[in-house]
């Protein structure tokens, strides 16, 4: 089973002759689903280029502490917060000293001081060099704290010797990779584990004709986020998505369900709605609809077309009124007194929370990678964030959920 599918991975790449592996490496991991983002120190670049692993991990290739390419940001602690684990490989004796003293002098040394996710290396060296008393202390030194060493192989080593200190195969490096997120699973199964989770996702279609339709700006960044982070935490998810602007997740445990119409996307909730224990209503679902959906192309014909609109079934409203065990989260994106607007939802339609946005205000609007909300419920606010992403958003918004979820359970 693919236990990295969906892992952010940092790849240190350091200057040894094994570097060329790096790339095989770094396509294995990229097939089997993993985000690899690459670090490169100066002496790896003499041995394989940026662009070869950036052309294979689809990322941006990092090499140069100060080249800050996003000001939003600081790079070596953006990678760092990011991983699920750093892996480097090949691990020279430099990177191994620079590690167990705590040097900081290029990207990969400073990224590897603010990590906090599990840490696993691949050395590879020279024979005498692997068996010096430097290099095993410092290999026994980051033992101890809990870095984990994938042994070099046996073999001809590029400076002609034989011996112990070839870099493991690329197949074998995947192979426990993908064993110790596995152990990683089964020892974490998340506070929604054994929770159905339905996520409904971007905007739907109302159709005019077989070629016009009446739809909104919604993307379905923020709904397949929270099936993302539904997902991560253990839960079932159902992910029910109308028309979206992005793809979306490539996680075969996330079950997809496309959608067109409000009425569509009523049907398929509301089939799936006794065995939910979440629902998260983040698509924009059209109010109304054309009274009459044309067979055929309409026409022109005079200078103007009156259209006939009547209202759609309010999903939210109509499971909210009837739900039992069910816990149910709203959004109200909204262009002004988000507040008001999002108290009155929540109270008429029954919900457990909702989440209020004013996506007029920079960087929280339909289509962007990046929210600003306040969480409610019946007390009130729970919850303000700040401009964050909209990953984050969607975990702090599940967490909430896992805790008041297990907290009425109780």
């Amino acid at each position: 089973m693919n236990h990295i599918y969906g892992k952010t991975i940092i790849l240190g790449v350091t200057g040894g002759i094994a570097a060329y592996k790096a790339a095989a490496l770094t396509s294995k991991l990229t097939q089997k689903g993993a985000k690899v983002h690459v670090i490169m120190t100066a002496s790896a670049k003499e041995f394989i280029t940026e662009l070869t692993l950036q052309s294979l991990s689809k990322q941006r290739v990092y090499s140069d502490t100060f080249q800050e390419r996003d000001p939003a940001e600081i790079s070596h602690i953006d990678l760092a917060d990011s991983a699920d684990l750093v892996l480097i490989a090949p691990a020279t004796a430099n990177i191994l000293a620079k590690m167990a003293v705590g040097i900081g002098d290029d990207m990969l040394s400073t990224t590897m001081l603010a990590v906090t996710a599990p840490v696993m290396v691949a050395p590879a060296m020279n024979v005498h060099m692997y068996q010096h008393p430097a290099v095993r202390t410092n290999m026994q030194t980051l033992a101890s704290r809990g870095v984990h060493f994938i042994e070099p192989g046996e073999g001809l080593l590029a400076c002609g010797y034989v011996g112990k200190g070839r870099m493991e195969e690329p197949e074998t490096i995947v192979a426990v990779v993908n064993e110790f997120f596995a152990g990683r699973d089964m020892a974490a199964q998340g506070p929604l584990a054994g929770k159905r989770v339905m996520v409904t996702a971007g905007g739907t279609v109302e159709r005019i004709d077989p070629v016009r339709y009446i739809s909104n700006d919604s993307s379905g960044k923020m709904g397949f986020a929270l099936a993302r982070a539904a997902r991560a935490m253990g839960a079932e998810v159902t992910l029910i998505a109308a028309r979206t602007d992005v793809a979306p997740p490539q996680d075969p445990q996330i079950d997809l369900v496309r959608v067109e119409s409000a009425a569509d996307m009523y049907a398929a909730v509301s089939s799936r709605w006794s065995d939910c224990d979440l629902l998260i209503g983040a698509a924009a679902v059209a109010d109304y609809r054309p009274r009459i959906s044309a067979e055929t192309k309409i026409k022109k014909s005079g200078d103007t077309l009156t259209l006939e609109l009547v209202k759609t079934t309010d999903i939210l409203d109509t499971l909210g009124k009837i739900k039992e065990k069910q816990f149910v989260i709203g959004f109200a994106a909204e262009t002004g007194n988000a507040e008001l607007y999002a108290k009155d939802k929540l109270v008429r339609k029954n919900l457990d929370l909702i989440v209020a946005n004013d996506v007029g205000q920079e960087g929280a609007g339909f289509g962007t990678e990046t929210n600003i909300v306040s969480i409610y419920s019946s007390e009130g606010l729970v919850l303000d964030l700040p401009l964050s992403s909209k990953d984050e958003v969607a975990r702090r918004i599940l967490q909430l959920a896992a805790e008041r979820m297990a907290g009425a359970a109780v």
